[in-house]
C-alpha cells in the first residue's frame, strides 16, 4: 500500500505531503484546487508517460515521491533487486519501497527505484503489482477481451486453473507437432534436394576416408621430403662426427679414450667421472644409430613419395575448403548420416506424425471443452455476483452477463469472454463500455472490482471521481462499497460527493490558496469539526450552514453501518 506521497511543483500544487495508510482515503477540495494532480502524480510514479505541461508555472521541474509498504519477498522485491534498488526492512515480512519521478519543463524525465536511478519502464513493471488506477476516462480495468478472460479465470479459481493447465499442455504439444508436419510438407522439395546434396557430400568424405590429424602429419612429411638433400647432409655430417667409418677421430672414439684414461687412475673421483663418460658413450651410440635410420629412410623416400604425399594433401585440402577443417568433415560423417536418415524417412515420419496429430487433436478438443465448461460455470456466478452488487448501487434493474463464446484456439483456450450489460428490463445485453452511461459505468466498474477483490486482490485501488454522474442514494452505496473494498485493499478516491467521502477512515482536503500572484495548493488531513465543515461545503457549498453540518454529521454516522 501507499504510505505517503510527496508532490512538488506539480500543476497548481507547490508542495504537499499526502499521508495515506490502510483503509479508505478520500481526497476532496474545491474545483481547480488540484485534486486530480494527486492521480497525475501517482501516474508518474507508476511509469505513465510524462505530461511536461504539468510542471507548475514558474518552476523548472516537478517531482513526486512515494513510499510503499510491500512484502519483503515476491514479485515486487525481485523486480526492485533486478533494477539494482533496495527495500528498507520494517520487520521480517514487510519493507518500505521508495519511488520517485521528476520531469522538467524542457521535457526531461528521471526516475528512481529503491534509491537508484532506473528507467521509467521499471516503474511501469511495478505498477501491475502495486496499484490499479481508475480515471475519469478510464472507467474499467477490464478494457480488452483478453483482460476480461483473464479476470474470469482468476474469479473461477482452481477449477479453471487446472483445466487451463491441462489444455495448455495439450495445445503446446499439438502446435509443436503441427509445426513439424508443416515443416516437412511445406519444404518437401527443399528437403529432397538437401538429401541429394548431403548424400553426395558424405560419399566424397567416405571415399577420401580422412583420419584425425592426417593433414598436419602430411604437411610435416611434405616439408621433410622437399628438403631431403639438406636434411641428408645435416644428418650425415652429424653421424660422421659421432661415429666415423673413416680412420679419423670421432666423438665415440674420443669419449672411449677419455674413459679408459680415467679408469686407469686410482682416484674415486676420477672413476666416477669415467662412469659418466660411459653413459655419454651409450647416449652418443643411440643418437648415431637413430641418425643412421633417419638416413636410410631418406634414401628409401624418393621424388615419387613426395608426389604421393602432395596428391593426398590435395584430396584432404578439398575437404578442408568445403567444410572449414578436416575435423569438421570427419564430424559431418556422423551428424550428416543421422540427418540423411531423417530426410530419407520423411514419408514414414509424415504418416506417423499425422496419426499422432489426429489423436492429439481429439485430446485437445476434450480439454478445451472441459475448460469452456469451467469458464461457463464461473461466468454465471460472476454475472450473478456483479448483478447483485449493481442492485445495491441503485441499479436495481441492471443485469451483467459474462458471455463465453467460441473463438479461434489459442494458448488460453478457444473461448472469447465478453462482459455484457443490460441496463434495464427488455434491453439487449451489450458490451459494458457501449451500453452504460458515465455514471452507470462507474458503478459497474466498482461492482466488478468489489466482486473480483475476493479472488483477485489488488494492493491499492485509486479512483478518480468514480462518483461522476451520480448522487443521492447511489452515491451513498458507492461510498459503502468503497469502504467494503477497503477491508481487503487500500482504497484512495478523489471525490466531490460528501456521500462518498463520509465512508473514508482518512479524509484529505486539497486547499487552494492565493497570494495575489501565484496560486498554490496544499493538503490537509481533516478530522472532527474541520471534516464536518468540509462535508457541509461538499453538500451545500457553505461550510458553516447549520443544516449542511447536521446532514454532514448524519452522513458520517453511516460509516458505522458498513
Amino acid at each position: 500500500m501507499i504510505e505517503e506521497m510527496r508532490l512538488r511543483d506539480l500543476g497548481v500544487i507547490a508542495e504537499a505531503t499526502l499521508p495515506m495508510g490502510a483503509g479508505f482515503t478520500a481526497i476532496t477540495g474545491e474545483t481547480g484546487a488540484g485534486k486530480t494532480m494527486v492521480v497525475t502524480g501517482l501516474g508518474l510514479l507508476l511509469g505513465q508517460r510524462a505530461d511536461f505541461s504539468a510542471v507548475r508555472a514558474g518552476a523548472t521541474q516537478a517531482s513526486v515521491a512515494g513510499v510503499w509498504v510491500v512484502p519483503s519477498t515476491g514479485a515486487v522485491a525481485d523486480r526492485v533487486a533486478d533494477a539494482g534498488g533496495e527495500l528498507e526492512a520494517i520487520d521480517s515480512a514487510t519493507s518500505e519501497l521508495y519511488l520517485s519521478r521528476s520531469i522538467t519543463a524542457e521535457g526531461r524525465s528521471r526516475a528512481s527505484v529503491g534509491g537508484v536511478k532506473a528507467p521509467a519502464s521499471v516503474l511501469s513493471d511495478l505498477a501491475d503489482e502495486l496499484i490499479v488506477v481508475h480515471g475519469q476516462s478510464d472507467q474499467l480495468r477490464l478494457r480488452s477481451a483478453s483482460a476480461q478472460r483473464d479476470a474470469l479465470d482468476r474469479f473461477g479459481g482452481q477449477p479453471i486453473a487446472r483445466a487451463l493447465d491441462a489444455y495448455r499442455d495439450a495445445y503446446a504439444r499439438f502446435t509443436a507437432l503441427d509445426a513439424r508436419i508443416a515443416e516437412i510438407t511445406e519444404h518437401h522439395d527443399a528437403r529432397v534436394a538437401e538429401a541429394a546434396h548431403l548424400r553426395g557430400v558424405l560419399a566424397d568424405i567416405e571415399q577420401a576416408d580422412p583420419q584425425p590429424g592426417e593433414d598436419e602429419e602430411l604437411a610435416q612429411r611434405a616439408e621433410r621430403l622437399a628438403n631431403a638433400e639438406d636434411l641428408r647432409v645435416a644428418a650425415a655430417t652429424a653421424h660422421e662426427a659421432l661415429s666415423s667409418e673413416e680412420d679419423v677421430p670421432d666423438v665415440l672414439g674420443l669419449i672411449s679414450e677419455a674413459r679408459r684414461a680415467l679408469e686407469r687412475a686410482h682416484d674415486p673421483a676420477l672413476v666416477a667421472l669415467a662412469e659418466q663418460l660411459a653413459e655419454l658413450s651409450y647416449r652418443a651410440t643411440d643418437i648415431a644409430q637413430e641418425l643412421s635410420g633417419y638416413l636410410a629412410d631418406l634414401d628409401e623416400a624418393g621424388p615419387h613419395e613426395l608426389a604421393t604425399v602432395e596428391e593426398r594433401r590435395a584430396v584432404l585440402g578439398s575437404l578442408v575448403r568445403a567444410h572449414g577443417s578436416l575435423a569438421a568433415a570427419i564430424d559431418l560423417l556422423s551428424t550428416g548420416s543421422a540427418r540423411l536418415a531423417e530426410l530419407d524417412d520423411d514419408p514414414d515420419t509424415l504418416e506417423r506424425l499425422t496419426a499422432e496429430r489426429e489423436a492429439l487433436h481429439t485430446e485437445l478438443d476434450d480439454r478445451a471443452t472441459t475448460l469452456t465448461t469451467a469458464r461457463t460455470k464461473a461466468a454465471v456466478r460472476l454475472g450473478e455476483a456483479v448483478t447483485a452488487e449493481l442492485r445495491e448501487l441503485a441499479l436495481p434493474d441492471a443485469r451483467l452477463e459474462v458471455q463465453v463464446a467460441a473463438g479461434a484456439p489459442t494458448m488460453s483456450g478457444r473461448d472469447e469472454v465478453t462482459l455484457l450489460l443490460a441496463p434495464h428490463p427488455g434491453a439487449q445485453p451489450r458490451p459494458v463500455a457501449k451500453s452504460a452511461s458515465g455514471g452507470e459505468l462507474s458503478r459497474v466498474m466498482l461492482a466488478i472490482e468489489v466482486v473480483m477483490s475476493a479472488s483477485d486482490p489488488v494492493p491499492t485501488f485509486v479512483f478518480d471521481e468514480v462518483d461522476a454522474g451520480i448522487g443521492g442514494a447511489a452515491a451513498i452505496e458507492v461510498g459503502r462499497r468503497l469502504a467494503r473494498l477497503a477491508e481487503s485493499s487500500q482504497v484512495i478516491a478523489v471525490t466531490h460527493l460528501a456521500q462518498v467521502a463520509a465512508f473514508a477512515n482518512n479524509h484529505l482536503s486539497v486547499v487552494k490558496q492565493s497570494d495575489g500572484s501565484v496560486t498554490a495548493s496544499s493538503v490537509r488531513t481533516l478530522d472532527g469539526a474541520e471534516r464536518e465543515a468540509e462535508m457541509a461545503r461538499l453538500l451545500s457549498g457553505m461550510a458553516d450552514s447549520d443544516a449542511a453540518l447536521a446532514h454532514a454529521r448524519e452522513l458520517l454516522a453511516l460509516r458505522s453501518t458498513v
